[in-house]
């Protein structure tokens, strides 16, 4: 037998085969090319008129193909992102599966309580130091929209809360141009000049194109900003399928496709290899409710697919896990999140955020996400396939245990057994443990564990100076309000 060898094998799924995407992507530039996407932002048109589109009506932008296949060639396909400390934290690349929270979510359940109310910045404080303590989670967003703070510098609060409570690395939003270029001010103190920021950044940007097939001013401006900086931005469409594209799943996925690869063409144009993340949020619009359902099976093929179109395209990806349409951390959310995880992973999307989510992207739930960690953990687990070598096909010790025999006090068990994946939520007791426990359910268990991290978890703290220079940015932007 060949010693010292080992594979590992992890499942994968797939949803298009090669000649789909190629259609797709074909479609996709016939919808550049023959419809075009609207573009509000002056720099933008000329940057793209330059290049050779052509621009109707003011800002309707027309791009010819050749234009967008360079583009494509030209984006990074791999993104490393750093923690706090500048060391490598996630490798956006191939089949890397990383997993965080989302953000800027109306609610909160409060985790005293269990009433959903306002969010306010206390709970971004609270996710933040619960995410920085979560084993599995691998990035952060802020969660909260916080109601008490200046309503036109909440981004800013919520980067200060994400920076001060946590060393991952994070993924934040803006509302403009001018909150961008105050928080990228912000994360240059932290990683000490804007030159060491560039060279190892610890943040990325959510932006959002205004589905279908428009650029708004705001939009365009930050991925400028972002591309001249050379700094990550994930720019991506927000979709209630049949609502904002057609109702049908290729369709919808040519007008993603459009508005993605458009947007990547003028980071481009800007800088050449600015680093950029491909993906799209991609819920059923429910014609009952009228919600765009979080739970949906097809929400889940949406993101796989564009996780495929993703590697079609040699870039990095982006999707979702760990969320729900639930309305509280019950029974359908911990289905439908631990589905959407084990989803998310199989179809190696890169970045998955919105872990903790419920009341389809309203609601952020603790206890939600500190399950959806233990089934993060799980899923990392199976997907890590089987180690095939002379050491763990383990001949010797079956000979020496012979027929009838135990492995028990094996030292080959002693040495492997730690390879088993534990939980640390979930019940593995007998029912007389569960009831010496207390009885207790999942959502109790979860609550507990969410309590203790906040009792006692401290994250790394900031030197003063830096922190008064947060503070000092926030109180310059209010001011000039």
């Amino acid at each position: 037998m060949k010693s010292n060898r080992m594979v590992l094998t992890s499942p994968q799924v797939g949803f298009l085969s090669d000649s789909q995407k190629e259609e797709i992507h074909l479609a996709t530039l016939e919808v550049l090319r023959r419809t075009g996407v609207r573009v509000f932002q002056d720099e933008a048109l000329a940057l793209l008129r330059k290049a050779g589109c052509t621009i109707s009506d003011g800002n309707r932008v027309h791009i010819p193909s050749h234009l967008i296949e360079e583009a494509i060639r030209t984006a990074p396909a791999s993104i490393t992102t750093y923690d706090q400390n500048g060391e490598p934290a996630m490798r956006l690349e191939s089949t890397n599966v990383h997993y965080g929270t989302g953000s800027d979510l109306m609610y909160t359940i409060d985790l005293e309580s269990g009433e959903r109310r306002l969010s306010r910045k206390s709970d971004g404080v609270n996710v933040a130091r619960i995410a920085d303590a979560l084993p599995h989670i691998d990035f952060i967003m802020s969660m909260a929209l916080p109601h008490d703070v200046p309503v036109g510098t909440s981004d800013l609060h919520n980067f200060e809360v994400m920076v001060t409570n946590s060393s991952k690395p994070i993924v934040y939003t803006t509302f403009n141009r001018e909150g961008l270029a105050n928080i990228l001010d912000m994360a240059a103190a932290v990683a000490g000049d804007m030159e060491n920021l560039r060279q190892k950044p610890f943040l990325i940007l959510y932006a959002e194109p205004t589905t279908p097939l428009q650029h708004s001013e705001e939009a365009m401006d930050k991925l400028l900003l972002l591309a001249e900086h050379h700094l990550p931005i994930a720019y991506v469409p927000g979709i209630g399928i049949g609502g904002v594209t057609p109702v049908t799943m290729a369709g919808a996925l040519v007008v993603a496709n459009a508005e993605l690869l458009s947007a990547i063409l003028v980071a481009q144009l800007k800088r050449p290899g600015a680093p950029c993340i491909f993906g799209a949020g991609m819920g059923i619009l429910d014609m009952r409710t009228t919600i765009v359902s979080y739970g949906a099976p097809e929400f889940m093929l949406m993101t796989s697919s564009l996780a495929e179109l993703g590697r079609y395209y040699r870039l990095p990806t982006w999707g979702f896990g760990g969320c729900s349409d639930a309305k509280t951390f019950d029974q359908q959310a911990a289905m439908e999140g631990a589905l959407w995880l084990m989803a998310a992973a199989m179809s190696g999307t890169n970045l998955v955020h919105d872990v903790g989510y419920i009341e389809s992207g309203l609601t952020c739930s603790l206890e939600m996400l500190v399950s959806m960690d233990e089934m993060a953990g799980f899923v990392k687990s199976f997907m890590g396939g089987i180690e095939v070598s002379r050491e763990t096909l383990a001949l010797d010790e079956i000979h020496a245990a012979g027929p009838g025999g135990d492995f028990i006090q094996s030292d080959h068990t002693y040495r492997h057994f730690r390879d088993i994946w534990y939980p640390t939520l979930l019940d593995r007791d007998n029912y007389d443990g569960w009831e010496a426990q207390g009885r207790q359910k999942l959502g109790q268990r979860a609550r507990d564990r969410a309590r203790e991290i906040l009792a006692s978890h401290q994250p790394r703290t900031l030197p003063p100076s830096v922190s008064e220079k947060l503070g000092e940015i926030i109180a310059t932007a209010e001011a000039n309000g």
